[in-house]
């Protein structure tokens, strides 16, 4: 349930901005695993086009259409479905299920539960004062509606964040006509790299690599990586044969080797395989060339608000002297966010004090087990209560993609139905 009113779109694809672009190629997109090709035959679309990269607002349209298909052939498949708009408040166990507590409506019994609300708010950022976050130079949610359109052109501007919503805040202000000064900053000061314009297959697993990942040796996968794409024509060719292999390679490997690579190879692993479209990553470059855009790896140490400026204080990496910048907006763009034990949403926050849910070991979403039942403080499965979506990560890792998301829907759906 949501109260939005954008059932379907969601965050992602809710935007009217023309130039979000998808990061997989239509072909792939369709919401049914046996038909990937649905959105762009949805579209209508011919080659080259199939194999380009669409906007998302006309995903999110495309999302729309088949919620309202669903909802038109529900009672011919003796299915009945009903979309209310409100904002789910509790979630609370009864002998018999579930009790959902819902905003400005009677609450609703339900024998089994599915939270797939997406990512969570994002965390406050310790290092911007109180006055900072409530000034108008700051801008914690750049799409909301004409945040970035109040954006003076000349204005100076820090990002925070160097990946995808980065890319989506520059090229965003690129289009407004924005001519001052950009700097992005993050802990490794990389940005997204690009798909290639024309699609290439992936290249056969080779046999040390796929040893390495049967086995969940990071430091074996990694070596074969580098191995197989110094031979190949292009590297994203390696690095989408792993798609198949990502989830259960996770899943091999034990703590200690989860933390070591979400501490070391993390922000690697994102900019090599979530890329972005080769027109956008081209007016980033652009963007660079000409010395408007600025990237660096630094950190955030303190900012607060100075004569109608943000000032702020950053370590450079490699750097152990504090550099001072001003600007005139500090744009937030850090991602997505997954943090069930410090997250402030009402509901997840409700169920997590509760003892409901918990945090996954390594804080990347909620604890679940195999068939995506949530388990509870003490590790108890809680029967009927499922979860689906980003807050997945803990197990799955590779869950925010369509492709694994309408993989894990699917499977998720069809347990349901051979429970009934």
């Amino acid at each position: 349930m949501g109260h939005d009113g954008d059932f379907a779109r969601g965050v992602a694809y809710g935007t009217p901005r023309l130039e979000h672009c998808l990061n997989v190629r239509a072909r792939d997109l369709g919401i049914d695993p046996a038909q990937p090709a649905g959105f762009a035959d949805w579209l209508g679309l011919q080659s080259p086009a199939r194999e380009g990269f669409q906007q998302r607002a006309h995903y999110g349209y495309y999302l729309c259409a088949m919620l309202a298909e669903a909802e038109a052939t529900a009672a011919a498949r003796s299915v009945a479905l009903q979309v209310i708009r409100a904002a789910v408040e509790a979630v609370d166990r009864t002998a018999s299920g579930f009790v959902c507590r819902v905003a400005g409506r009677d609450s609703i019994a339900a024998t089994r539960v599915v939270m797939a609300m997406g990512a969570l708010p994002p965390q406050p950022l310790s290092a911007l004062s109180p006055a900072l976050v409530a000034s108008p130079n700051y801008i914690a949610a750049p799409f909301a509606d004409g945040a970035l359109d109040q954006v003076a052109r000349d204005a100076e501007v820090l990002v925070i964040g160097t990946g995808l919503t980065f890319a989506d805040v520059a090229i965003s202000l690129r289009r407004n006509g924005h001519r001052g000064r950009i700097e992005a900053i993050s802990r490794h000061g990389l940005p997204p790299l690009p798909h290639t314009v024309e699609p290439a297959a992936p290249l056969p697993v080779s046999t040390e690599l796929l040893d390495a990942l049967q086995e969940g040796d990071v430091r074996r996968v990694l070596h074969a990586l580098r191995s197989a794409s110094r031979q190949a024509d292009d590297w994203r060719r390696v690095i989408d044969a792993l798609r198949p292999h990502t989830q259960s390679f996770w899943q091999r490997m034990d703590g200690s080797a989860r933390r070591r690579f979400l501490r070391h190879l993390r922000t690697y692993w994102e900019i090599h395989r979530h890329r972005i479209a080769p027109v956008l990553n081209d007016e980033l470059d652009a963007m660079r060339s000409s010395g408007q855009l600025v990237i660096r790896a630094s950190r955030l140490i303190g900012a607060d608000v100075d004569d109608g400026r943000a000032r702020l204080a950053l370590r450079d990496r490699g750097l152990s002297d504090l550099r001072t910048l001003s600007v005139d907006r500090v744009v937030r763009a850090i991602g997505l966010d997954s943090d069930v034990e410090r997250t402030a949403h009402p509901l997840v926050a409700r169920l997590r004090d509760a003892g409901v849910v918990r945090s996954d070991a390594l804080g990347l979403g909620m604890d679940i087990d195999e068939d995506f039942v949530v388990l509870d403080r003490n590790g108890e499965r809680v029967t009927g209560l499922y979860v689906l979506g980003p807050l997945l990560r803990g197990r799955w890792w590779e869950i925010t993609a369509v492709p694994e998301l309408r993989r894990a829907a699917a499977e998720l759906a069809d347990r349901l139905v051979r429970q009934e």
